[in-house]
């Protein structure tokens, strides 16, 4: 007798539970809808990014070991890297990634841009893609190569000028802070990159102070 009359009773509180429940799955299903449309709409943030005109395009070929095409879905930072190898251009070293394409060596290297001795920037990969240059930060920077005359890493002055504006146009167009966004190589993976803002820290915080300063002024 007890069994009879309690379950029509454990019956209705489970359909008014679950009745209950109808609001917050609607909720939680309207949360999550809203969040594809805006991801949809919003597009990659470089995606109708113009260019400077002192930047010349000249996009690698899309391949797995130096442009593998992946969505670059955040901008949160800037990274600025040494090419390492003294004396070679801007060119040279765009070349040598476009050369990675062939994977005979397996070889994963990249970057946004590269800067050049004589302040010539190349993009080798666009603002809305991964570059394979900055190891766990890929996925949210943009990379900058920058050549050198010699083995310290020093940066010419119109190398060095050039960078600084690059960066700061990178940073008002991505709402960056070049105090906090903008890094070294080296701040990522401890590797000595750029060797001699690794090695001249106060040359790194001018560096900075030079982005920041250029920043305000566009």
């Amino acid at each position: 007798m007890n069994d009879v009359q309690t379950r029509p009773r454990s019956r209705r509180r489970r359909r008014a539970h679950r009745r209950s429940l109808r609001p917050v799955w609607l909720m939680a299903a309207a949360a999550v809808l809203a969040a594809v449309v805006w991801i949809v709409n919003r597009g990659l943030p470089g995606e109708d990014v113009a260019l400077p005109d002192y930047v010349e395009r000249d996009y690698l070929t899309v391949n797995p070991y130096s442009r593998p095409g992946t969505p670059l879905e955040d901008i949160n930072g800037v990274v600025i890297h040494y090419v390492g190898n003294p004396g070679t251009t801007a060119r040279a070293n765009r070349n040598y990634f476009e050369s990675l394409s062939a994977g005979t060596d397996e070889v994963y290297a990249s970057s946004h841009f590269v800067v050049g001795l004589e302040g010539e920037v190349i993009a080798c990969v666009p603002l809305t893609e991964v570059a394979y240059a900055s190891n766990s930060r890929n996925d949210d920077t943009v990379s900058i190569e920058v050549c050198h005359p010699d083995e310290t890493g020093e940066f010419s002055q119109v190398t060095y000028d050039r960078v600084v504006e690059l960066t700061a146009w990178l940073c008002e167009e991505f709402h960056l802070d070049p105090e906090e966004d903008v890094i070294r190589h080296y701040d990522v993976t401890g590797k000595l990159c750029p060797l001699y803002y690794v090695e001249h820290p106060e040359a790194w915080d001018a560096f900075l102070q030079d982005v920041a300063a250029a920043r305000e002024a566009l």
